[in-house]
């Protein structure tokens, strides 16, 4: 097992040790968090610590105090935050702490307890002031159902000051698994293939949080966190359902609009975010920026609730690249988020800036899997299908001398390093992801290795037939990225290797190999 592992298993029993007797009124049962302790959106001076408490019998309905530590030291000699905070039935008794007053580029330990139970220990970290270094992961897709999760051993094991998870952290559809134990939860109304309620969400939700590998990760690193279409539904466009829904499947705006808000609820009560949630409402930001000294600024997009609906009207947004060219009114943003962006990429500070976001940016091409005509079509989710505000991003770029853009995406189930070009000369890169568990169709990975190099000359490396994660290491001078992946998603466990590793020298934005 990694070294990491047995440094925070030894934390969480030292930590038992001092468990409390429970209160008289309830008889808690031993474990009232079986979803582990994550913290998230790390500050120079604080973080968010998360925990929700669950139990097989039902926690009562009213407020639970829980109480929380933060200390230098894993066996929470030298505590140096602590407090208490309310447990809410009505946000499912998740539990989101902003802990300030932290000093920057710090490690900290933190746990929780209550009802006289006391949580497995975390390890988290402030961003420093002033860093000339920054490590950290990128992942994304993570079907629960298609295999397990030994990437997130592998990730867990790192030395990383973060991890980037860019969507698609839950999956939406019914049961149906070809292992025993990774079968999904039965939502409220089966055979739609979809969740509904909240209800529907928050099972989701807590069945992808009881996974060990999962929780190793969380509790190893902070997190930053944003969601694509599967925390609610496929392919969705703000309001819009997804293209192929049909029958009882299909939601007019108002009926998605109270399957979003149930959604976007349950996500916010499952991760370590600083949102502003209102229970109920079918709108809430979690675009946000975070800044790492004066050498990496992350601008964290969110693409699904404000973009406008994918061009063409074809099935499953596959069709043809002229439909999202035309597409001149067409936003993955919506207004506001784009000005935002660009504010903050033109006020920056900072020697590279990262725009993290869901979708591929890259121009990509590919050829019809049906054989048919047209020969290659275009994935119209993506930023394909929005062209024009693509080139008048990568515009932007270069007009305002943007330092060292680069691109974060996820989504595709495969890895993808490219070259993003405007009048055929570079103006930034971007590491596409590949999953963590969900599938790419392993037929189209050798046509596209084959193809790229006449298709898509701007990528430089591409593998769909891997599942992992990507290492990022970023200095003043250079930024360093390996693909880390698995040989199997078929066990629990599998070795992570290093398959490829690339490198953008500062101030060219071209990938070569390291």
């Amino acid at each position: 097992m990694p070294s990491r592992r047995h440094i925070l298993t030894g934390a969480a029993v030292a930590a038992g040790a001092a468990a409390l007797p429970a209160t008289a009124a309830y008889a808690a049962p031993a474990d009232l968090f079986p979803l582990g302790v994550a913290s998230g959106d790390p500050l120079p001076d604080g973080v968010i610590l998360w925990t929700r408490l669950l139990a097989d019998g039902k926690l009562p309905n009213r407020r639970l105090d829980v109480e929380w530590q933060v200390a230098d030291d894993e066996r929470f000699r030298r505590i140096v935050r602590s407090g208490r905070v309310a447990a809410r039935p009505e946000l499912a008794h998740s539990v989101h702490v902003d802990v300030r007053g932290l000093q920057p580029g710090r490690e900290y330990f933190y746990r929780f307890r209550a009802l006289g139970r006391i949580s497995p220990v975390g390890r988290t970290k402030t961003t420093a002031r002033d860093t000339n270094r920054l490590r950290f992961g990128i992942v994304n897709c993570q079907d629960f159902q298609n295999g397990y999760w030994p990437a997130y051993w592998g990730l867990a094991a790192e030395d990383l000051d973060v991890v980037l998870h860019l969507g698609d952290y839950i999956y939406e559809y019914d049961p149906s698994s070809r292992f025993a134990d990774r079968n999904h939860t039965t939502p409220q109304t089966p055979g739609l293939d979809q969740l509904v309620t909240l209800d529907d969400y928050r099972a989701r939700h807590a069945q992808y949080k009881t996974d060990p590998a999962l929780q190793a990760a969380h509790a190893a690193f902070p997190w930053i966190v944003t969601w694509d279409d599967h925390e609610t539904e496929n392919n969705y466009a703000s309001l819009i359902d997804e293209i192929d829904d049909t029958g009882a499947s299909h939601q007019d705006a108002q009926q998605f609009a109270r399957q979003r808000a149930a959604a976007y609820q349950a996500y916010y009560e499952h991760m370590p975010i600083r949102a502003d949630l209102r229970p109920g409402s079918a709108d809430l930001r979690i675009f946000r920026r975070f800044d790492f000294g004066r050498l990496l600024r992350l601008n964290v997009l969110d693409t699904r609730q404000y973009r406008t609906d994918q061009p063409g009207g074809f099935p499953g947004d596959f069709g043809l690249a002229t439909a999202g060219a035309a597409n001149t009114a067409g936003t993955l943003t919506g207004v506001d988020q784009e000005r935002w962006l660009l504010g903050g990429l033109d006020h920056s500070p900072a020697r590279w800036n990262v725009i993290a976001q869901q979708v591929m940016m890259s121009p990509i091409q590919f050829p019809n899997p049906t054989g048919g005509v047209p020969p290659i079509i275009a994935n119209l989710d993506q930023w394909d299908g929005y062209a024009p505000q693509r080139t008048r991003l990568l515009s932007h770029l270069a007009a305002a001398r943007v330092a060292n853009p680069v691109v974060l995406a996820g989504d595709i189930h495969s890895t993808w390093f490219s070259e993003l070009l405007l009048n055929d000369q570079p103006v930034a890169v971007e590491f596409t992801a590949t999953s963590v568990s969900s599938d790419f169709p392993i037929a189209f990975d050798v046509p596209l290795k084959a193809l790229n190099p006449t298709l898509n000359p701007h990528v430089r490396y591409f593998d769909g037939s891997r599942r992992g994660y990507l290492r990022c290491v970023v200095n003043r001078s250079a930024w360093h990225t390996d693909v880390r992946t698995v040989e199997t998603i078929d066990v629990r466990e599998s070795p992570v290797t290093t398959t490829a590793s690339y490198v953008v020298e500062a101030g060219t934005s071209r990938l070569v190999t390291a």
